[in-house]
């Protein structure tokens, strides 16, 4: 009797117990299968389903947590639900990962702007809008329209500075 399953090294489980090594290739999962949960997940998300996403990502963090997808997308999910400690952090470890995703740079741009970081929001905002100079992608348009929302506001208080000064009626 033949079998096409392939036999891993003896150290592998105690490579994945050790951290040297994830869990997706003690389970032989290869990276489109874990991009194909990341879909599922972002997919869940979009329609509402935010219980669902999160234990995907969360799932996806477990069996790699060296991959951003989990990262970004249990971010997007905080972000969305106003834990902007937690979204930080997720969005850090998915930037970390991939500096080149607009959309977690947006995000992670929101997530400091919300937190009163207008330095650190403004940077990870025109990153986002250098890796997408055409304005193609929907995440770094609405980094862009977050920026020029910022500098109104930063317009007006210029112009009207005691209209915005603490205790002003």
């Amino acid at each position: 009797m033949s079998t096409n399953a392939s036999v891993l090294p003896d150290n592998t489980l105690a490579d994945v117990i050790a951290g040297e090594q994830p869990l997706n290739v003690f389970l032989g999962l290869s990276q489109e299968q874990i991009q194909a949960f990341a879909a599922l997940g972002f997919s869940s998300y979009q329609q509402g389903r935010t219980d669902e996403a999160r234990e995907i990502f969360e799932g996806l963090i477990a069996l790699d947590s060296t991959s951003y997808f989990g990262w970004a997308g249990l971010g997007a999910i905080e972000l969305t639900e106003d834990n902007l400690e937690a979204a930080e952090q997720s969005l850090l470890s998915a930037v970390q990962r991939n500096g080149t995703d607009t959309t977690v740079l947006a995000n992670l741009g929101e997530v400091y702007l919300r937190k009163g970081e207008a330095a650190k929001a403004t940077g990870y905002l025109q990153k986002a809008l250098a890796l997408d100079p055409d304005g193609l992608d929907p995440a770094t348009n609405r980094a862009r329209a977050i920026l020029q929302g910022m500098f109104l506001v930063l317009d007006e208080i210029e112009k009207n500075p005691d209209s915005f000064a603490e205790g002003a009626n």
